[in-house]
């Protein structure tokens, strides 16, 4: 195993900095992010997405590795600017909530 992504994501260690682990931190990351730099992430992790699901498919959700949290976050990041690159072609979604507003209760 890498030390940072699990065996056979290697490919995809240039983008670790996209491996947020909250979804604020994501979504500020999109809208942080011009068009351009939305697209290279997508075009780079899409075509390996069905393998990353495989693979994390078979992992019990809290019982994997640090390696494989990080991956996890890579697919949520993914998750993240796809409908900004499919759909609405900007990073900041116009008339979209806001997501600084969305404060997650721990209980």
């Amino acid at each position: 195993m890498s030390e940072g992504l699990p065996e056979g994501f290697e490919d995809l260690e240039g983008w670790l900095n996209w491996s947020l682990p909250t979804m604020l931190e994501r979504s500020g990351r999109r809208s942080a992010s011009s068009m351009a730099e939305l697209q290279v992430f997508y075009d780079a992790l899409l075509p390996r997405i069905q393998d990353a699901l495989a693979y994390l498919s078979k992992i019990e959700v809290g019982a994997g590795a640090a390696a494989d949290q990080r991956l996890l976050n890579l697919t949520k990041c993914l998750a993240e600017v796809a409908p900004a690159v499919e759909l609405f072609a900007e990073p900041v979604i116009s008339y979209g909530y806001d997501v600084e507003r969305f404060r997650v209760d721990p209980e």
